[in-house]
């Protein structure tokens, strides 16, 4: 034992020269992520009393009380325990309900359905069951600005589709066939989308699903906006025919049902691929909370007509704001779900980054500029209208003034 001893310290190689910093510690992918710009806007709007802030993506409404009620009652009773990893079972056989009847996809809730800590969880759950180093993730952009970085943290590679306004920034399904090489594995959807408002329809959908199938590709479909359409119902890609088994559905309760802080969420698909993800899932979170899982089993059950009135809110203002924007000359398709105003601020002759920074120095409203989203976002500016009437209108008169100002009127 001893000469093996003296062997291994003999053939030790020779030491490494210490770090200069602790940032030398992090990994190269951690280092070259660059921060949230939705979250840095947000925080240099944060704690100032005067400005009108049109950033986060958060419903302005407070989680209904029977919900909140449901959440108290459940600590009254001593229920802080684990759930099961996939999460309760009632909530799945709710969800899966929910799924079925809303949006006529069904799932088994036993082997189909998992509970995660907000979408956003499960949208990392599924990216990292499926990627292997150098998968190349394909991203329909203007988008969410979670998903490219998820791919990276994963070892995958993002990879932009840009969508135009023209289009009303609907996947085009040349612009994905242009898109793939032989590394193509996922596409990642988002619709109703985060930051355009844009939706599919069926007929959308279909040369989609057909690109989908004859390449072999697997869909992260991130519809937390479902519920959120105006003058026509959603359909799931998931829904599509053949499309099911290669389609993760994602969602949550976070923006119809105003629960954006109890991070409930959830995903559907293959028992396969939901037995990965549940996997990591173990090892990572073990369960969602149990208090976020009684509200939201609550929510399904008994939460479907104040979510109603939440939306037919949202769609008021999304007419007013449209209209407000287009009276002050700015163009604004027409978004048709989400909460979100994409106005184009082309005409002022200023990049997205820079009218976004003077808008909120000069006139203290705050929105998140276009380019932070990716291809296809520069030139426009991010608007959320989750927002009282009263701010909204507010805060067109204040853009107007900004925008009267720079074309010298």
């Amino acid at each position: 034992m001893i000469k093996d001893e003296e062997k291994r310290i003999t053939e030790a190689p020779a030491r490494k020269p210490r770090r200069d910093s602790m940032a030398d510690f992090l990994s190269p992918v951690a280092r070259s992520i660059a921060p949230s710009g939705i979250r840095r806007f947000f925080d240099l709007a944060s704690g100032r009393k005067d400005i009108i802030t049109l950033g986060v993506g958060e419903p302005d409404f407070v989680t209904p009380w029977h919900v909140r009620e449901a959440c108290v009652y459940s600590l009254e009773t001593g229920k802080t325990q684990y759930t099961s990893n996939a999460g309760v079972p009632e909530l799945r056989e709710e969800i899966a309900h929910y799924l079925d009847t809303q949006f006529e996809v069904s799932y088994d809730p036993a082997k189909e359905v998992i509970v995660t800590v907000g979408g956003s969880e499960a949208i990392d759950l599924a990216l990292r069951a499926l990627i292997s180093p150098g998968d190349e993730i394909l991203v329909p952009e203007p988008c969410y600005i979670t998903y490219s970085p998820i791919t990276q943290l994963s070892g995958g590679v993002p990879v932009g589709v840009e969508t135009f306004a023209k289009d009303e920034f609907k996947l085009q399904a040349d612009s994905l066939k242009a898109a793939l090489t032989p590394r193509s594995k996922v596409l990642v959807l988002c619709y109703p989308s985060n930051p355009t408002g844009g939706i599919m329809t069926y007929e959308d959908w279909l040369p989609i699903a057909k690109v989908v199938e004859e390449n072999d590709l697997i869909v992260i479909s991130d519809e937390i906006y479902a519920e959120l359409t105006y003058g026509s119902r959603h359909v799931s890609f998931a829904s599509m025919p053949g499309m099911k088994d290669r389609t993760i559905l994602v969602s949550g309760f976070s923006k119809a049902f105003a629960m954006t802080g109890w991070r409930m969420g959830y995903a559907c698909g293959h028992p396969d691929i939901i037995s990965a993800m549940l996997k990591i899932h173990q090892y990572t979170v073990l369960c969602a909370p149990i208090m976020g899982q009684v509200a939201a089993l609550e929510a399904l059950r008994n939460g479907l007509e104040e979510k109603d009135r939440m939306i037919e809110s949202y769609n008021q203002r999304r007419r007013l704001v449209v209209r407000g924007f287009r009276d002050i000359g700015l163009e604004c398709h027409e978004p048709r779900g989400a909460f979100y105003a994409f106005p184009s601020i082309k005409s002022t002759g200023l990049s997205s980054e820079q009218f976004a920074t003077r808008l909120l120095q000069e006139h203290s409203v705050a929105a998140v500029p276009g380019d932070v989203f990716g291809l296809g976002g520069e030139g426009h500016l991010r608007c959320s209208y989750a927002t009282s009437v009263s701010q909204l209108n507010e805060a067109i008169e204040r853009i107007g003034q900004f925008v009267r100002k720079l074309k010298g009127d």
